[in-house]
């Protein structure tokens, strides 16, 4: 088996519930995300980014909208559609239940059964 593959397919599994609760929290342009990303050691590069917010753009998830940027040229930048609070609603549900499945078959069979 390869752990490396295996690591990356986790990561890729999480990540897009990760960039709509980033864009939840506000409006966000794609360097936002990437350092968001960053700073909870979820590597990410623009090549891997890119292509799924205008997927999920497509699927009706993220609207965006330019503006003016003081440092070069206008800025894109993400906000969930209602659709995309509603989908973003489910995900939490169900990583939440993930989480606690996680758990449950990580605890110790012993103090599993006292439950």
């Amino acid at each position: 088996m390869d752990l490396e593959n295996t690591q990356s397919q986790m990561r890729k599994g999480i990540l897009e519930y990760c960039i709509l609760q980033i864009i939840s929290q506000g409006a966000c342009y794609s360097s936002d995300i990437l350092d968001r990303l960053k700073q909870a050691k979820l590597l990410v590069v623009e090549g891997t980014l890119y292509p799924l917010l205008t997927r999920l753009k497509n699927g009706g998830l993220l609207s965006y909208r330019w503006e003016e940027s003081k440092s070069g040229p206008p800025r894109k930048y993400f906000e969930l559609t209602p659709e995309g609070q509603s989908f973003l609603s489910s995900l939490q549900a169900t990583w939440t239940e993930l989480q606690f499945a996680v758990e449950h078959v990580s605890q110790n069979p012993e103090s599993a059964s006292a439950n």
